[in-house]
């Protein structure tokens, strides 16, 4: 057998052309252990003598990757959980859901992930505190944190603080004290802000709940309640789309209501026989808080979303319980939009 020792081999004609080995035997590659292995560059193929498999440099990876491996690939994901629930007769705007975006991270083809929309909080019923939190939603092993329920004012409802999450809930209509916190449990980036402070006990509207890029309004002199934090723009889609809003803060003077943050969030009810506008659905917008009495209603939190990002050569398989739609309106993506998950057990496979 002869041996030929070269450093490179290619075609005369260029490096866009192709080198053909002819026969009916084989190529073989370099042989070596993982210790053996060379600093990786785009393009190296090698036997993997620990593994008994070939296995090639992946650039997108930056790492070896078994060739009877799936391949990896890149995606962009964003992550919205479910808004907080308006407060009571007076209360505080719900916090907008938590916000999670994420950008060329690498995910793996056959691997099943997890995936899970979190619905909206319940809005306060009547003088009732009965709102709730938002519901987390999920994705792979990122999880961002419902937003948190707005606090009860003093217009007939049982003392009641606003809560934190991913955006907290606003303070309660002349019950001194701070939001809800957001950003609950802590994240980097921040998936969220606090909730809107009253600084009194006399004639203080309701704080707003918080948002996605700032903290809830605080409430006011003059019964004037605060406005709910706004949301965070996105063009993932393709379209720039603000989510994330918090709800506005509950009154009892017209015109003094919060209104809700850009992104979703909902209304404060406007006068007496009125009630709190839910936040929008698959924004995770805040509900709107109660007027000041027991037979407002305080707005639901809106759902939250899933929204993911993967080269046109991928395609996503889901579970039976995922309500979802594909968008190519961006060149070379396929563009998923999760809306809805019936257990937190459904999946997603891409291929």
């Amino acid at each position: 057998m002869s041996t030929l020792r070269v450093t490179n081999i290619e075609h005369p004609d260029g490096g866009s052309n192709s080198v053909n080995f002819g026969g009916t035997s084989s190529l073989r590659v370099p042989v070596g252990t993982e210790a053996q292995r060379p600093t990786g560059a785009a393009g190296m193929i090698r036997y993997n003598s620990e593994t008994g498999t070939t296995e090639y440099y992946s650039g997108s990876s930056s790492s070896w990757v078994r060739t009877s491996d799936n391949p990896p690939f890149d995606a962009d994901f964003l992550i919205i959980a479910g808004g907080g629930g308006g407060g009571a007769s007076g209360g505080g705007g719900g916090g907008a859901g938590g916000y999670r975006d994420f950008s060329n991270e690498s995910l793996q083809t056959g691997t099943a992930y997890t995936i899970t929309v979190g619905a909206g909080g319940a809005g306060a019923s009547g003088g009732t505190n009965n709102n709730t939190n938002g519901s987390n939603s999920v994705f792979n092993t990122y999880t961002a944190a419902g937003g948190g329920y707005g606090g009860s004012g003093t217009g007939g409802a049982d003392p009641r603080d606003p809560n934190s999450g991913g955006s907290g809930g606003g303070r309660g209509m002349n019950r001194t004290g701070a939001g809800g916190a957001g950003n609950t449990p802590s994240t980097s980036p921040v998936q969220g802000y606090a909730g809107g402070s009253v600084p009194g006990s006399s004639g203080i509207g309701a704080g707003g709940g918080g948002g996605a890029s700032e903290v809830g309004e605080n409430g006011g002199s003059g019964d004037n309640a605060g406005d709910g934090g706004d949301g965070v723009a996105s063009s993932i889609t393709g379209t720039s789309v603000t989510r994330g809003g918090g709800g506005g803060g509950g009154t009892n003077v017209s015109g003094q209501h919060g209104l809700g943050g850009a992104g979703g969030g909902g209304t404060a009810a406007t006068g007496t026989g009125g009630s709190g506008t839910a936040g929008t659905a698959n924004t995770g917008g805040g509900g709107g808080a109660a007027w000041y009495n027991t037979s407002s209603q305080g707005g639901a939190g809106g759902s939250g979303v899933v929204i993911l990002r993967v080269p046109s050569t991928v395609t996503a398989t889901f579970s039976g319980g995922v309500t979802s739609s594909l968008s190519t309106a961006v060149t070379g993506f396929n563009i998923y939009t999760v809306t809805a998950t019936t257990t937190t057990s459904e999946t997603v496979t891409f291929n």
